[in-house]
């Protein structure tokens, strides 16, 4: 079996899960879209259904979702002004390493702030 010209298979640094991290976020944020329009849509069917699965929303369960939801997209948006001055900025190729540290650095300090108010909601310490 031929072996690959070097330097041309991720092997697990920065870059790959910065890439898959992007698209796995970007998916996630589609398929949330996806559910809230339908979701939302029902209140044109029938505000007693739209009701019903808004109050089914309303859970412990639901509230971690939505953690996550917030999770995705404040890394997802982070990161995606990363990926921009990587493609579109000189230097970017050089610094992407460094800048996706500032990323993880950036979503730390964004999620700290969040989610321990949005836990208290959750879990009833909040009212």
């Amino acid at each position: 079996m031929p072996s690959a010209p070097a330097g041309t298979l991720y092997r697990g640094r920065e870059g790959m899960w910065s890439w898959v991290a992007h698209r796995v976020t970007g998916v996630l944020i589609f398929f949330f879209l996806l559910v809230h329009v339908l979701d939302t849509a029902l209140v044109r069917v029938s505000p007693e259904a739209y009701n019903a699965v808004i109050g089914t929303y309303q859970t412990p369960i639901m509230g971690l979702g939505e953690a996550g939801l917030v999770a995705a997209i404040v890394f997802h948006a982070f990161n995606g002004i990363r990926i921009i001055l990587v493609d579109f900025w000189a230097k970017g190729p050089r610094y992407q390493r460094t800048m996706l540290w500032i990323v993880v650095g950036l979503f730390v300090v964004t999620m700290a702030g969040f989610l321990p108010r949005h836990l208290m909601n959750v879990f009833g310490g909040g009212h």
